[in-house]
């Protein structure tokens, strides 16, 4: 059972989905906690999981949050109506009903049906993704491949020797 933090007031109000929020703060601060809470709130509201993109710098922190949001979830579907309750009201959601709950329960089963699953990615894959989509119109060639970091060194090691 995964542990119980009560979010602040600042982190409710960065995960409520009608509101709009930049998420800045140092490392173990709560960014993926706040952002985990934020995508099950927007599930709860009923947004689509496939139509939710979660942006991270790297990709452990990808991982990681992938990794929170499915444990949450599927620990949802197992407890008492009291202690998911408890775990509602943690993230900041009111008026909790037996519907609420309900669609909370069915939130882990909707994130196993996403197709693709869930896009939780590093910045730098989506805008691979992009420029892979429209190539002609960021000017660089269809099909084009980035380097990883081996054929980069390679590649300027080679240059040097010229």
């Amino acid at each position: 059972m995964s542990k119980i933090l009560a979010a602040t007031p600042e982190q409710k109000l960065a995960s409520n989905p009608e509101a709009s929020a930049w998420v800045s703060a140092n490392a173990g601060s709560g960014k993926t906690h706040v952002l985990v809470d934020r995508v099950i709130r927007l599930m709860l509201e009923g947004v689509d999981p496939s139509t939710i993109l979660c942006l991270t710098y790297t990709k452990a922190a990808a991982t990681e949050m992938a990794n929170r949001l499915h444990e949450r979830l599927g620990e949802w579907i197992g407890i008492d109506d009291r202690a998911l309750t408890q775990r509602l009201t943690s993230i900041g959601c009111e008026s909790i009903d037996a519907k609420l709950r309900a669609r909370a329960r069915r939130l882990f089963t909707a994130a196993l049906e996403t197709p693709g699953g869930f896009k939780i990615q590093t910045i730098h894959a989506f805008c691979e993704r992009i420029l892979q989509l429209f190539p002609i119109e960021a000017g660089v060639a269809p099909g084009f491949e980035v380097l990883d970091s081996n054929q980069a060194a390679e590649l300027l090691n080679s240059s040097r020797d010229m």
